[in-house]
């Protein structure tokens, strides 16, 4: 995939991951990038992210991006703050900006030093060019795919979307990596005051697993270079993205064969509609009888109760596979029909809590043995 116009990427193997494959990904802008940041909200957050919350807080623009993946450098003291700080420093100098604007991610293995010499030795192998797929394998660790998006906008202008994100994944946020590229200029200030709410609709919306990492960003990029375009035709390319990406994240769980969608409706609020979705989504119980093929409601209704979203159960109804299961109260319906509709790669809840206005939408997968065996067998 092309990347939008003043981005240049590339990717090599620098033996951090241990299979060999690539680990190391790099992109570099043309000229200074404006940009906006959302992170972790884990108090054990890694140094890269304590940087890069230090870098949008002095409000520079950057010039390149850095990803190592294997090694999320976190939890190694300040051999890990001095590694983190090595990384941007060795970018910096191979392509001759500030220190201050390269921003760092690194992803993997929690409690592990870097090595920050294999970097130091590779980086100069990787070959920039106009295309995104060689640095969108690079930021892999336990994903079974790279995971892209694109939306054209008027005038020329596109956005590109690249992400990974497979495991320890629950909202605020995953372990995930999120970059959206853009060539079209954004006013001063749009970025950092609108790319939370993109953020919080979207990859805040996704679980796997109930665990949220230490490492994971989302991060908005322009190089401006294309023609302006109007800000809501924008920002509503920039959520279509995002969203893509968080159900490529969701889909592609560790272990996982089957996606989950929350839809919620008639919520008090869409804040409390994103909670009742996530809730659901979240369920170790209803991901269980996903995987089994096993229409049972009352997981769906139990989880909806300990959201914190405002409503009467007497009141609200609960779609599966578009079939109504609870409507007030127990519904009759061909329990084995819809057991063989849940076979299907996306298994969609759809629910209407009738107590107002509010919609939200989360994504999931299914909880299956082989999740249980990836991280029972992840460091040893």
């Amino acid at each position: 995939m092309e990347l939008p116009a003043g981005f240049k990427a590339g990717a090599t193997a620098s033996g951090i991951k241990p299979s060999g494959k690539p680990d190391l990904g790099l992109l570099v802008g043309d000229t200074p990038l404006d940009w906006a940041y959302a992170a972790t909200t884990n108090l054990a957050a890694a140094p890269c992210v304590l940087r890069g919350r230090n870098l949008v807080a002095a409000d520079g623009a950057l010039r390149a991006l850095l990803v190592n993946s294997g090694n999320a450098n976190c939890a190694t003291g300040a051999e890990g703050v001095a590694a983190d700080l090595r990384m941007a420093d060795l970018a910096a100098e191979m392509l001759g900006v500030e220190p201050e604007a390269v921003l760092t991610a690194s992803t993997g293995v929690i409690g592990v030093p870097l090595p920050v010499e294999k970097i130091e030795a590779h980086l100069p192998e990787i070959h920039l060019s106009t295309e995104i797929d060689a640095f969108a394998e690079a930021i892999l660790t336990t994903d079974t795919r790279v995971k892209l998006s694109e939306q054209r906008l008027p005038g020329g202008a596109r956005l590109v979307g690249v992400a990974k994100g497979s495991g320890m994944i629950h909202p605020n946020m995953a372990t995930m990596l999120a970059y959206l590229l853009t060539d079209a200029p954004l006013p001063a200030g749009e970025p950092r005051q609108r790319w939370g709410a993109v953020v919080d609709g979207t990859f805040n919306q996704v679980t796997v697993d109930g665990d949220t990492s230490t490492n994971d960003m989302a991060v908005l990029i322009s190089s401006g270079l294309a023609r302006p375009v109007p800000a809501e035709l924008f920002w509503e390319a920039a959520e279509a993205v995002a969203r893509d990406l968080a159900r490529q994240i969701a889909a592609d769980g560790e272990g996982a064969e089957k996606l989950i969608t929350v839809r919620v409706a008639g919520a008090a609020s869409d804040q409390e509609a994103r909670l009742a979705a996530r809730a659901v989504a979240a369920s170790a119980l209803w991901k269980a009888a996903v995987h089994g093929n096993d229409p049972n409601w009352g997981r769906i209704l139990a989880a909806l109760g300990y959201s914190g979203a405002r409503f009467e159960p007497e009141r609200c109804r609960i779609d599966l596979q578009k079939t109504t299961i609870y409507d007030g109260g127990a519904v009759p319906f061909n329990g084995v029909a819809l057991s063989q509709a849940m076979q299907a790669a996306e298994v969609v809840v759809e629910v209407d809590l009738r107590a107002g206005e509010g919609t939200g939408e989360a994504w999931g997968c299914d909880l299956t043995e082989e999740y249980v065996k990836i991280n029972a067998e992840y460091t040893t």
